[in-house]
């Protein structure tokens, strides 16, 4: 005879797996990371956000993060130092200045694949004005790189934050490369 509950458990199941699959995975560091603009977890030890300040640094540090990737071009922070700030907290930086949709080209996914894999294993955070580029540019290297489909890249870059570069990121994918 089965158990009344069994419908209720599995319901149960059912829901716990699918919020894990859709907000992602969170790990010990979640709770430690500064407030940032459209902060996420797309991976454990991973996170996308969008503008970094001076104030966040050292929290970020403090939180764990090791690895910063900023997709901003100097002059959209001139009055910020970004790199030396993040070198003095002892993390490591990366730039990757994307500008436009214009640099969302494959030489820049290629350099941008390279920048996540050197730093595998160390906590991490992409980011740029809003983490719409982060999305677009893992979006790109889900397709170009990985071979995901364009809607299953397009899954990858949301998660990281792709919003209105979406329509552009599925042109670009749709083109040979």
């Amino acid at each position: 005879m089965m158990n009344s509950n069994f419908p209720r458990l599995i319901a149960m199941a059912i829901f716990s797996i699918s919020v894990t699959c859709t907000f992602g995975t969170r790990d010990a560091l979640a709770d430690e990371m500064p407030a940032l603009k459209n902060l996420s977890q797309p991976d454990p030890g991973h996170y996308a956000a969008g503008a970094v300040s001076p104030a966040d640094v050292d929290a970020l540090a403090k939180a764990g993060i090791r690895n910063v990737v900023n997709l901003r071009p100097a002059s959209e922070t001139p009055d910020f130092d970004e790199a030396s700030a993040v070198r003095a907290a002892g993390m490591d930086y990366e730039s990757l200045p994307i500008a436009s949709a214009d640099d969302l080209n494959r030489a820049n996914v290629d350099r941008f694949d390279a920048l996540l894999k050197k730093q595998e294993g160390a906590p991490s955070l992409v980011h740029c004005a809003s983490s719409n580029r982060v999305g677009a540019l893992m979006a790109l290297r889900a397709g170009w790189i990985n071979g995901q489909s364009i809607d299953e890249a397009i899954a990858v870059g949301k998660q990281w934050g792709l919003a209105s570069l979406e329509p552009v990121v599925r042109e670009k994918l749709g083109e040979p490369h």
